[in-house]
């Protein structure tokens, strides 16, 4: 039996309304998929200029070897700028890209309404505001839906095809298997505040900022554990800096707003200063960092060489097929490392996870979302949750007050011998890397018991839109929900506004390994 094509034709007409950056990069996607493309922008002139430099991009594609000049040519003779909304009137999709303010969008949409035929698709390319606000000043709402491509629109494969409270199932199954075509890879979402990516992603900029505000760490550092122990592409820092902070700091208020304060998504008083001063990042030169040409790389916090202690106790608990989770094979990493591990029971008041003993006594723990100081009747020093033990370049330690120097040291040694680079930061409920994974899988499983998207679609989303190393859902699975609620539960417990209070989704996915684990 043959699958029912129910892209748009082919050869059907793309137009693009506003013609910035993303409205070029959408337009040039439309047009090397095969479609002719109507360009326009409100501001005279400025739809020729994008033409021109769609060309220009079409051009060094060539240059590339990634474009035949034959297939330019064709692309170039099916564009075309034009001077009203009325040179849209053949399109069967249109597109639109212009500010994020609610009544501009529907006023244009209003207008583009009465100029295109009754089957042409509408669509918003926002990424914060709702589509089923966009939709409600429109005649026929049914055919306005969410198209929200990630920038640059050509390179990037992600789209959120954002179906609003008033499209129609046909419009959205169209615009999907659309995009689709063009080569792109559509996740299906529906119209909540920050649609998939957004949403979810909102703790790996705010954990960051939170333990900056709290003096635990500089940028620079933890961007440095966000990508050498947690596996991210950046870190949040340098980012936001690429993003700019007026815009990241815009989505992260306008979520806040929509989901009327809840405290799981108050925006940053650090991040808000940086913008209320105009330090943007890279387009206005400062931003986290400096980025005036020939300004020094940022450095970041890394402990000089220790010795490395020449045996340590790992107790019962901790190990291959210990409840010890993500850590469990650090004992065999040490030994690999030449360090002599002896094995003991555990003691009445050993954690649950288990420890590692150093020559004095001092325990070394995975970060349970406690602070080394209230977590622990003995000096304790947390080390934060790592992608991969194995692969990380670098690992921090959050010591307690009792902590020693010498034990410090020790403890800085132990992993410089793994062939780690050692961050010490403050003694922060969390660390870095678990609190804000913690919260990623939180806001995941919630986002997926909400009917935001399917389970798939969130992993897909977030791994393609924010280039994360592992989907949210399966990072939690794999670190398993047990061990993700007690993060948050002690999270909670150090902070109790109601940031960190777990999500029902995942208590209940907990008490289910929980009743599996005992059964």
């Amino acid at each position: 039996m043959t699958a029912i094509d129910r892209r748009i034709d082919p050869a059907g007409t793309v137009a693009v309304v506003g013609t910035g950056t993303m409205g070029q990069g959408i337009a040039q996607v439309a047009l090397v998929a095969g479609h002719p493309v109507r360009l326009y922008d409100a501001a005279p002139g400025r739809a020729a200029q994008a033409a021109d430099a769609i060309a220009a991009r079409l051009e060094r594609l060539v240059a590339k070897d990634r474009l035949a000049p034959a297939a330019r040519d064709a692309a170039l003779g099916r564009l075309a700028p034009v001077a009203g909304l009325a040179g849209l009137a053949d399109a069967e999709l249109a597109i639109e890209a212009i500010l994020e303010d609610l009544g501009a969008k529907q006023q244009l949409f209003t207008a583009l309404e009465s100029v295109v035929s009754d089957s042409a698709l509408l669509a918003t390319n926002t990424s914060s505001l709702s589509v089923t606000a966009v939709a409600g000043a429109l005649r026929r709402p049914g055919r306005l839906l969410g198209l929200h491509f990630f920038n640059p629109a050509p390179l990037l494969p992600l789209v959120e095809v954002v179906r609003g409270f008033a499209t129609d199932q046909a419009a959205a199954d169209r615009a999907y298997e659309t995009v689709a075509a063009w080569g792109k890879t559509p996740v299906r979402c529906a119209d909540t505040p920050g649609f998939i990516v957004n949403r979810i992603a909102r703790p790996f900029y705010a954990e960051a900022l939170r333990v900056h505000e709290e003096g635990a760490a500089d940028p620079a550092t933890v961007d440095a554990v966000l990508r050498e122990c947690g596996g991210f592409v950046m870190g949040p820092f340098e980012l936001t800096d690429l993003i700019g902070q007026d815009v990241n700091e815009a989505v992260t208020r306008s979520v806040w707003e929509a989901v009327f304060h809840d405290p799981k998504f108050t925006p940053s008083l650090a991040q808000r200063r940086l913008v209320d001063a105009g330090l943007y990042g890279r387009k206005s030169g400062r931003g986290w960092y400096d980025h005036a040409e020939g300004a020094p790389p940022p450095e970041p916090h890394t402990a000089e060489p220790c010795r490395a202690p020449s045996t340590v106790v790992v107790h019962a608990g901790f190990g291959p097929g210990s409840g010890s989770g993500p850590a469990r094979e650090l004992p065999r990493l040490i030994e690999e490392a030449g360090i002599t591990v002896t094995r003991e029971d555990p003691v009445g008041d050993a954690p649950s996870g288990g420890f590692i003993a150093l020559p004095d006594g001092t325990r070394l723990t995975l970060t349970d979302g406690s602070s080394a100081t209230a977590g622990s009747p003995v000096p304790c020093i947390r080390f934060d949750l790592a992608l991969d033990y194995r692969t990380a370049t670098r690992i921090a330690l959050a010591p307690g007050e009792t902590v020693s120097p010498e034990a410090l040291r020790a403890a800085i040694g132990l992993f410089q011998a793994l062939g780690k680079k050692v961050s010490v930061i403050q003694d922060v409920p969390g660390m870095i890397v678990a609190r804000t994974v913690a919260m990623l899988a939180d806001f995941a499983m919630d986002a997926a018991a909400r009917g935001v998207a399917s389970p798939e679609d969130i992993d897909t989303a977030m791994r393609l839109g924010v280039n994360y190393p592992l989907g949210p859902l399966r990072w939690g699975s794999e670190l398993g929900a047990r061990w993700v609620r007690d993060v948050m539960l002690n999270l909670h417990q150090a902070y109790p506004t109601g940031r960190y209070a777990p999500s029902q989704p995942l208590m209940r996915r907990a008490v289910a390994e929980e009743e599996q684990f005992s059964s």
